[in-house]
């Protein structure tokens, strides 16, 4: 599709659309749908993919001409395809003819950056080597712990209520405190963090401001790390031989931090409401039929955190899904048609049973290099609250929940629960791995075996300081005190004590068994 297909848009003169309610109402140019103005982006995705297959002919904000790549195949087909198709916006025709103009709504997505996601080549390869590297520092056991105190510190915030709005209370928070730590700078985390991150997101008046708060924080930490590094992400970035400059850096630390603190967020609330409103996704969980895991890649095929992404720009002319696509078209990477796709998934209802051929995280050079990150914070986040507060309800009826919509995602405003109040727990003290078990007295295969010491009753029994910890993701075990030395040669049976010789024998065991035969009786 090309600006030429129909006629010029991005003039000054206003324009006659239809009433809403009209047939025609979300129409452009062409008859084409403004993608920006539908009600139901999932419903019009179908309908596009019944008229025109698997790719399909579509208009951005001021009738801004686009593919919309539906089909699960040629979505990989063109971001494994870095010959044919670039996310270098500065080849996209209608931008070199002046149909985009620089406020446009979405130029902040689209617009170039000096970015590994903006990249392609050597350049790619050398900003890319960088995050990959500074991603595989991570250790995700330590990590793991630390997602798991950031849960128990923010329900400490409402668990005595009896309620909460957990999408603007948890789901919004986590993802921004982990990555806060991740980075290396968990002193930013605050409420101001989070607000200025939805703020930018959602493009209000104040997003510039609330864009300028996030890049001081990013800033700040740039320089610190310059004059001390860390073991964090930054410090990884800073030192790497690739030499980045300040700016590739928080560049660099903004599109990870902005990128996961949105894609989590939406997937945790969506876990959460899927949990909450299908009794039977709850009775599997409670069942152990379904991991935590295994639910939260199911919601990555039903709900992915980016619907579509902008945006991908055909370097040469060439065909996709039966369409005709020329040199500078843009193309809109789309995760959510594409997972359901009858031609792999004909039931998109199916449970998909742990499948991670979705899309939810991209594919080819430009895959999301933090997904496991985001997997973890929703893993352990939904498992650790779900541990905490087991009887979570939701407050209102499924059909009252509101999303918010735009082309890039689909999330809810607000999830309400209530549970029964409870006392908040004590998560600062640092788990200590360095417990040994008591040491056992000397003890052989054959002697008479230690007295034990009385178990006290169950009425008295004092009760275990026991934290929740996530499903799966349980802290290496303390190490056991070694086993003593077994003898070479045949074990003299114990002496027969009065005692003993009271009680009624026992049949002898496999154990004992054995060794009379070792010992040739």
């Amino acid at each position: 599709m090309t600006p030429e297909s129909h006629s010029p848009a991005g003039t000054d003169a206003p324009r006659l659309g239809p009433p809403p309610g009209c047939p025609a109402h979300g129409l452009g140019p062409g008859g084409l749908p403004r993608l920006h103005e539908s009600a139901d982006l999932k419903k019009l995705y179908e309908e596009l993919r019944a008229e025109h297959g698997p790719v399909a002919p579509a208009l951005l904000h001021d009738d801004v001409p686009v593919w919309v790549v539906l089909g699960h195949a040629e979505n990989l087909h063109m971001v494994r395809t870095p010959a044919q198709y670039t996310k270098d916006s500065r080849i996209w025709s209608p931008l070199r003819d002046g149909l985009v103009k620089p406020d446009h709504p979405l130029m902040p997505h689209i617009a170039w950056q000096p970015m590994c996601a903006h990249a392609e080549g050597d350049e790619h390869k050398r900003l890319r080597g960088v995050i990959d590297f500074a991603v595989s520092t991570i250790d995700f056991r330590s990590l793991r712990r630390h997602i798991n105190r950031c849960t128990q510190r923010l329900v400490n915030r409402f668990c005595e209520v009896g309620e909460a709005e957990v999408v603007s209370q948890f789901a919004e928070h986590l993802p921004m405190a982990v990555m806060c730590h991740v980075l290396g700078m968990p002193d930013e985390y605050n409420d101001r963090m989070v607000e200025a991150a939805r703020d930018m997101l959602r493009g209000t008046e104040t997003a510039i401001a609330s864009n300028e708060y996030i890049m001081g924080a990013l800033s700040r930490l740039t320089a610190r790390r310059r004059a001390e590094q860390r073991e964090d992400f930054a410090s990884h970035l800073v030192t790497h031989p690739a030499g980045l400059t300040d700016d590739e850096v928080r560049e660099h630390l903004r599109v990870v931090l902005i990128a996961a603190y949105e894609s989590t967020a939406n997937l945790l609330a969506n876990v959460l409401r899927t949990v909450l409103v299908d009794p039977r996704f709850r009775a599997q969980l409670n069942g152990g039929q379904m991991t935590v895991p295994e639910a939260v890649e199911q919601l990555l095929w039903d709900e992915p955190p980016f619907s579509t992404i902008f945006a991908y720009f055909a370097k040469q002319e060439t065909e996709l899904g039966g369409q005709r696509i020329r040199k500078g078209d843009g193309l809109l990477f789309a995760p959510a048609p594409a997972n359901v796709d009858p031609r792999v998934r004909p039931d998109p209802a199916a449970h998909m049973q742990g499948n991670r051929s979705h899309l939810a995280f991209g594919g080819g050079p430009h895959e999301c290099p933090g997904q496991d990150i985001g997997r973890a914070i929703a893993e352990i986040g939904v498992d650790a609250l779900l541990m905490r507060l087991p009887d979570l309800e939701l407050d209102v009826d499924d059909e009252d929940l509101r999303h918010a919509e735009s082309i890039a995602s689909r999330h809810l405003i607000e999830l309400p629960v209530q549970f029964m109040p409870r006392p908040p727990q004590e998560v600062t003290q640092q788990p200590n791995h360095d417990h040994r078990p008591s040491p056992r007295p000397d003890w052989h295969i054959g002697a008479p075996e230690p007295e034990r010491q009385a178990t006290p009753s169950p009425a008295v029994r004092p009760e275990p300081d026991v934290r929740p910890e996530p499903f799966g993701h349980h802290d290496v075990p303390a190490p056991r005190s070694p086993a003593p030395p077994q003898p070479a040669g045949p074990v003299a049976e114990p002496a027969t004590t009065a005692t003993a010789a009271a009680e009624p024998a026992r049949p002898a065991g496999a154990w004992h068994r054995f060794l009379r035969w070792w010992g040739g009786d």
